[in-house]
């Protein structure tokens, strides 16, 4: 048996199928006519009781089948021409099954989910001699991009087909091959459930061609291919799209595939509309300033408290040591606190103000162990109890701090005739020549010549009389002494008056017992 015409309609060279299927409906006819002929020409002659009209029937079966192969070529022409074409293929985006048997030649669309072409590349067609068609050339691989864009190249006898990539090529055996998918009464891209008609979601179902990168949208009977948001068409693939590009961000952009994202430099924030940047309070977030939190635009600052000072990492407040920067601050001792000084006296005084420090007169303030028989006397820093009575014989005590030695005692007549006590404190490292104390005479004689001088106590030379007047004059301090010391020093007034005779002599003296108290301190 000859193989079925068929196979010859995929081996016309050079020609599509609509052409191939013109062509083989024709040959059918005429080769019908001749083989009528033939057989009237064979059969007359030695079987002359065949009527004539027997012939005339013949003749017309034979020409009825030549009609129905030539309208059937007809029909499938117009089919071939809108789904086989290849170019049109391509611009549609259609791909189907063409299944190649014996008897028919049927075509199925993607639309009846059918991914394959099922042809024979074994047969020959019986009209290949007539054709010159005994051996097939492989345009695939003799014409450079036999097919443009996304299509793929699939060689047949006589020809090649451009199919989109997802269709693939199963070869079909000798004996014919039923259809694989039952008939569908629905419209493209419907199935049938019972009496209705359903859409097929072809994105569920993965029968769609869509490149890995675009995205499936169902569609009534159909589906469309779109990019993912954040990518753009180019050629048949999805490219990101740059979005950093459109400078959307205030600050900074990152693009990442299908999108972006806005950053912020340090110390802002992203604001709610996710581009914009908003400043950042650092001082209400936990800034780890130690004392004092300063906000400002994209940073902060850190301050310190009077008596501190920021440390080199910017966030620490150190204490400053006030007492290392000047021995003058406090004029006894200063004592470093955290974030200030303090001064403080040392014992007999107190603090006045701040910095300076007053003696304490425990005299007055009661703050003394003198007894009854004893004078308190305040000194720098401390206190001292004398005797009421200091007179020493001769002497007698004529008042608290006065001593007489009566004239009529004979041993007075070489002594002064009065002492006097009084008491007195100076500071230490006191400048010299520095003024003590001022002697002044209480009663003075008509006549009268008055000199001062240190009769004892003086054994260094410390102090020295400078003379005033004839009444008066001043004890000074000629070198700088240092406590605690004490000095009792005899200042005696010799006074001379020449008109008096007084037991024979015209000198009379009197003693000022001055006690002097050096204190440890310079204040």
């Amino acid at each position: 048996m000859p193989p079925p015409p068929s196979l010859f309609l995929m081996q016309i060279p050079l020609l599509d199928c609509a052409s191939q299927l013109h062509l083989a409906a024709t040959w059918l006819i005429v080769v019908c006519v001749r083989v009528c002929v033939c057989f009237l020409l064979a059969v007359r002659p030695h079987c002359p009781s065949v009527s004539v009209l027997a012939c005339r029937l013949l003749v017309c079966q034979i020409c009825v089948c030549a009609f129905v192969c030539q309208c059937s070529s007809t029909v499938y022409f117009h089919s071939c021409r809108e789904k086989l074409t290849p170019t049109r293929n391509a611009q549609m985006g259609i791909t189907g099954t063409l299944k190649l048997t014996t008897a028919e030649v049927k075509l199925h669309s993607f639309f009846n989910h059918s991914r394959a072409l099922i042809i024979n590349p074994e047969q020959t067609s019986p009209f290949a001699d007539h054709l010159n068609l005994s051996s097939d050339i492989n345009e695939c691989e003799t014409i450079p991009d036999a097919c443009k864009g996304e299509m793929k190249c699939f060689n047949h006898y006589g020809g090649y087909l451009c199919l989109p990539r997802s269709a693939s090529v199963i070869a079909a055996s000798e004996s014919p091959i039923a259809p694989t998918v039952p008939f569908n009464p629905c419209p493209v891209g419907y199935e049938s459930h019972g009496d209705s008609c359903v859409d097929v979601d072809e994105c569920v179902r993965h029968e769609h061609d869509c490149q890995p990168s675009q995205e499936c949208i169902n569609t009534l009977g159909s589906f469309t291919c779109q990019c993912p948001r954040g990518y753009r068409k180019v050629g048949m693939e999805c490219i990101d799209i740059d979005e950093c590009r459109y400078r959307y961000c205030q600050h900074r952009c990152v693009n990442v595939p299908g999108s972006f994202s806005c950053q912020c430099e340090p110390g802002f924030q992203l604001a709610g509309n996710n581009r914009s940047c908003i400043d950042v309070n650092e001082c209400e977030m936990g800034a780890p300033c130690s004392q004092r939190c300063y906000n400002t635009y994209g940073t902060f600052l850190c301050r310190c408290d009077q008596g501190y000072e920021l440390g080199q990492d910017g966030f620490t407040c150190n204490d400053i040591d006030e007492c290392s920067f000047s021995s003058y601050l406090c004029q006894f001792q200063c004592v470093n606190e955290p974030g200030k000084f303090s001064c403080v006296c040392p014992e007999g005084y107190q603090l006045q103000g701040t910095r300076t420090c007053q003696d304490i007169n425990e005299c007055e303030t009661g703050e003394h162990q003198c007894t009854d028989t004893q004078t308190c006397v305040n000194i720098h820093g401390r206190y001292q109890c004398v005797d009421n009575d200091r007179c020493q014989d001769p002497y007698v005590q004529v008042s608290d701090n006065r001593c007489v030695c009566p004239i009529i005692n004979p041993v007075c007549r070489d002594l002064p005739f009065s002492v006097v006590h009084r008491y007195m404190s100076i500071t230490s490292e006191r400048t010299v020549p520095s003024d003590v104390f001022q002697i002044q005479a209480t009663s003075v004689s008509v006549g009268a010549y008055n000199t001062f001088r240190i009769r004892s106590g003086d054994d260094n030379g410390d102090f020295y009389i400078r003379q005033i007047n004839n009444l008066s004059a001043m004890l000074v301090l000629a070198r700088s002494v240092s406590g605690p010391r004490e000095y009792t020093l005899d200042l005696e007034m010799v006074s001379i008056n020449p008109l008096l005779n007084y037991q024979g002599s015209h000198q009379s003296s009197s003693v000022l017992r001055l006690s002097i108290y050096v204190g440890q301190h310079a204040f």
